[in-house]
């Protein structure tokens, strides 16, 4: 447990009504979406940046271990306060977006924005920021930038290293740094805001973000590609996106997610759909966005689809995007814990991944439903267990690996928006080898000698 004196001193830091060691504040904070709970020894809302390097300076001085957070949304345990100490949470006070720059296209926002909150903002003076993770309604810009969010719109418009271009963030010294520049080119000294992002707050704390904006396209159509199977389906995303197709979005779901959508949900679904892709094309002028549709519906045949459905409205685009949005709730009725991995392949590697996949199901007895992004290769693969079965849950663990094994063999990576935390550092060995392991280690090291930050995450040495 935090000395009591080391509480008192944060209050003075940043006042006593943000500093917080009581029971409920610790339960409250100690849990991501993992759903596995590690108690913060006290809650610390700083105010601004000055706070933060404050807090960062004391705690580096007395050896304590600082976690920061930012909605608690995230998969992989990298927000869990797994060595204990403070939480530093940043959604009550730094949550200002600061500025919205129409001439140069630019936001700067604090961390604990909300991501769909700035979405919003910026489409009301017609422009838009992309990157669209899942939990856009409530994870925060900071919570995005340290795990590198990804979303539906990736396939076309990238993710949230493709549109940060600048970075504040304080040391485990306290320094406050500068990485980044609002300029479009810069390619003054090391690229320091690259380094940051993805870090999972390991190496500094972000204090304010400044991202590239977009315009924002007029129009917007949404499609839906149905095949009788999932070797179909893979097929038709590689050979599309080559065509010169250029999809907002390309989700797939296989043929079991089909089968749950009906059974859980009465998703009405043809019979024999084996698999779908799912999508939006837009553009700024409709004949491009009805080109657009024209080449994903040949290219869909030619690879087998039976039908191709357009959504011409804002209601029909909803009815189609349900199926999909309901895709991991529905997945339940093949077991009652999902190990749920987003792992990421050359899209060209798909058809080859997901059947092997099927395989190493097949031979532990397991349903695995999979879906997600693959206009990016990002498939999120689910093995489905009895979690009160202490034997299905080993062997599913074993099945994660051995898909892990796969993945990374075909030029993959363990992650391709969730992150590595706590839940995948274990598999890190088999992505990296030991110099690059240790170039990690040493970059940690240079920032954070102490080791107070986030300690443990990534497969970085815990304390």
């Amino acid at each position: 447990m935090l000395d009591p004196k080391h509480v008192e001193t944060l209050k003075e830091i940043v006042g006593k009504e943000n500093v917080y060691s009581d029971k409920a504040h610790r339960i409250a904070y100690s849990y991501d979406a993992t759903r596995t709970r590690f108690e913060p020894d006290a809650v610390v809302f700083p105010r601004n940046e000055e706070d933060v390097s404050r807090i960062l300076v004391y705690c580096n001085h007395h050896g304590i271990v600082i976690t920061p957070r930012g909605a608690g949304s995230g998969f992989t345990g990298g927000a869990l306060p797994t060595n204990g100490g403070i939480t530093l949470a940043m959604e009550k006070h730094m949550n200002r977006i600061l500025e919205i720059d129409m001439e140069n296209m630019v936001a700067v926002v604090q961390p604990g924005v909300v991501n769909m909150d700035l979405q919003r903002a910026v489409e009301e003076l017609r422009l838009f920021y992309p990157p669209d993770p899942a939990s856009e309604e409530y994870s925060t810009l900071g919570g995005n930038v340290s795990e590198n969010a990804g979303g539906m719109r990736a396939a076309k418009y990238g993710i949230t290293k493709d549109y940060v271009m600048a970075l504040r963030a304080v040391r485990p010294n306290g320094d406050i740094i500068r990485a980044g520049k609002r300029t479009i080119k810069d390619v003054a000294g090391y690229n320091i805001a690259g380094i940051l992002i993805a870090s999972e707050g390991t190496l500094a704390v972000i204090t304010e973000i400044t991202v590239k904006l977009l315009p924002k396209p007029k129009f917007r159509k949404a499609y839906m590609g149905i095949f009788p199977s999932v070797d179909n389906a893979m097929n038709a995303v590689f050979r599309s996106l080559s065509g010169g197709a250029n999809p907002v979005a390309m989700e797939f779901m296989d043929a079991l997610v089909v089968q749950a959508l009906k059974e859980k949900l009465g998703i009405e679904l043809p019979e024999d759909a084996g698999a779908l892709l799912i999508g939006d094309v837009d553009g700024n002028v409709i004949e491009e966005v009805d080109f657009q549709l024209e080449i994903l519906e040949k290219s869909f045949k030619e690879n087998g689809a039976q039908d191709f459905v357009i959504a011409h409205t804002d209601k029909e685009r909803d009815t189609l995007w349900y199926a999909r949005r309901n895709a991991s709730p529905s997945i339940t009725v093949f077991g009652s814990k999902k190990l749920n991995e987003d792992i990421s392949v050359p899209r060209s590697m798909l058809p080859e991944a997901l059947k092997r996949i099927y395989e190493i199901g097949e031979r532990y007895n397991f349903k695995v439903p999979c879906f997600g992004h693959a206009g990016d290769g990002n498939i999120h693969v689910n093995v489905m267990v009895d979690g009160s079965d202490e034997k299905q849950l080993e062997e599913g663990h074993k099945a994660i690996e051995e898909i892990f094994e796969l993945v990374v063999d075909m030029g993959g990576t363990l992650s391709g928006e969730h992150g590595i935390g706590t839940s995948k550092a274990p598999f890190m060995n088999i992505a990296f080898n030991e110099a690059e392991l240790s170039l990690f280690k040493d970059i940690k090291h240079a920032f954070d000698p102490n080791n107070i930050l986030n300690p443990g995450k990534m497969g970085l040495p815990g304390v």
